[in-house]
């Protein structure tokens, strides 16, 4: 399985959470609870800011 992982700060609260790139279902932040990341048929759409690639495969 290849994809990155990306560290997203949350614009509502700040917190920065490590994110799939490939998401399949939501990602909600752990913190407010806001939508981080959506599934769109292979990448995800990342919503908020990506501070750095954590991860490359």
């Amino acid at each position: 399985m290849a994809g990155n992982f990306y560290s997203v700060r949350c614009d509502d609260c700040e917190n920065e959470q490590t994110v799939f790139g490939k998401a399949s279902s939501e990602v909600a932040c752990a913190v407010c609870g806001t939508t981080l990341v959506r599934p769109a048929g292979g990448k995800a759409e990342i919503e908020h800011e990506i501070v750095e690639t954590v991860e490359s495969r």
